[in-house]
């Protein structure tokens, strides 16, 4: 492929150390039978390794300059479809189902600037998926495998435990990459759940409640779920806090998973008393 810079404001670092897409390949363990999207593509280093192993690959650019010639790199193998658009406008839905309607695998380098943002897509949609091989800025992937009661532990670490297994693969320094990112990188393996890993009652109003606590950070879970209005008297609130067991005057970087789902349950409960 032709010399193509990385943009910055594409968040883009292009992924050239040999070793490192090996690690990446051997980790995935891409099966002949596997269908595989990958996000940001670049300049397919990765992607000419992918669909040697796999049934297909999916993957999707927004960088329209680079679109072109990973068509034409990858026109050869008539295993790849490039799809320009941004990850997180596109209908992963609508590209994927017709194609495979099985589960598919994601193996992907994400940007920097919007790896968060992408994490919420997969959350959303992940009953297209088996397993989700990312990279990911290091500070991202800390705040993903993070204890609660930590400055990491937050929303992101709280959703996808409830919907992922979580696993830490391999570190990667900054001079795998041009241009050089300043931080370090980490490969996580997200494996699907079949199921929510513990019963929330509503998993909107779980998330809603998650959100919540983390909102407003130095304030105690009574005060940022108040703020959000979760219900609209005081006692409701008490009475939903006493149910679950949990101190309202703690903070929301302090609960477990577990915690969470607890105050979920009792929140809804009631609400379905009528109680909101």
């Amino acid at each position: 492929m032709e010399k193509i810079h990385a943009k910055k404001a594409l968040g883009q670092n292009f992924l050239v150390d040999g070793n490192v897409i090996a690690n990446i390949i051997k980790a995935a363990r891409i099966a002949a039978e596997d269908w595989v999207l990958e996000i940001g593509p670049g300049r397919g280093a990765l992607t000419s390794r992918l669909v040697e192993a796999a049934a297909r690959v999916v993957a999707v650019e927004w960088d329209r300059e680079l679109v072109p010639l990973l068509r034409e790199t990858l026109s050869s193998c008539g295993k790849a479809d490039v799809v320009h658009g941004d990850i997180l406008r596109t209908d992963l839905n609508r590209i994927l189902t017709p194609l495979w309607a099985g589960r598919w695998k994601v193996v992907a380098n994400l940007p920097y600037n919007i790896s968060s943002q992408i994490l919420f897509r997969f959350i959303e949609e992940r009953c297209l998926f088996s397993e989700l091989l990312l990279m990911l800025q290091k500070e991202v992937g800390d705040r993903l495998v993070a204890p609660p009661s930590c400055k990491e532990y937050g929303i992101l670490t709280v959703l996808c435990g409830l919907y992922f297994d979580v696993e830490r693969v391999f570190l990667v320094k900054p001079a795998s990459f041009r241009p050089v990112p300043k931080v370090d990188s980490v490969v996580l393996r997200f494996r699907v759940l079949s199921e929510p890993r513990l019963e929330v009652g509503d998993e909107r109003l779980f998330k809603r409640v998650v959100k919540a606590s983390f909102a407003q950070r130095r304030k105690t879970l009574w005060n940022c779920l108040k703020a959000a209005e979760v219900f609209s008297d005081d006692n409701s609130l008490q009475e939903a806090f006493e149910i679950a067991g949990i101190d309202g005057s703690r903070r929301g970087e302090t609960l477990s998973l577990d915690e969470f789902a607890r105050l979920t349950l009792s929140i809804k409960r009631r609400m379905d008393e009528g109680f909101n």
